[in-house]
């Protein structure tokens, strides 16, 4: 997964499980992202893109790709189309984790 994808995934899955944020902060990157949320979906600021959100996932606008999510409690997993991988993880508190299956690694957001 690119990490636009990562990023996107790690808010949507926050918002799902009822976590109200502004921006997510990589690990990885060693950044903060701004996200504004609207009805439907969310504007990341740092890619410059769109995405939109359903019941089942969500479509990156900048990537031009589906990202299949589901969530079941406070864990998740689904399938980036865009890359062909699958990836899954939980959220604790304000930390998410996700386990991108492409690169074989874990990832770390907070949100």
């Amino acid at each position: 997964m690119k990490e636009v994808a990562r990023r996107a995934v790690a808010f949507a899955v926050a918002a799902r499980i009822n976590r109200h944020a502004s921006s997510v902060y990589s690990y990885e990157q060693g950044r903060h992202t701004p996200m504004s949320r609207s009805a439907d979906g969310v504007y990341d600021h740092e890619a410059g893109a769109y995405i939109s959100g359903t019941a089942s996932g969500l479509y990156h606008h900048g990537l031009g790709s589906h990202i299949t999510l589901g969530v079941n409690g406070t864990s998740f997993s689904g399938f980036d189309h865009g890359q062909a991988h699958r990836f899954s993880g939980s959220m604790q508190a304000n930390a998410v984790r996700i386990y991108d299956h492409g690169e074989c690694r874990h990832f770390n957001y907070s949100v």
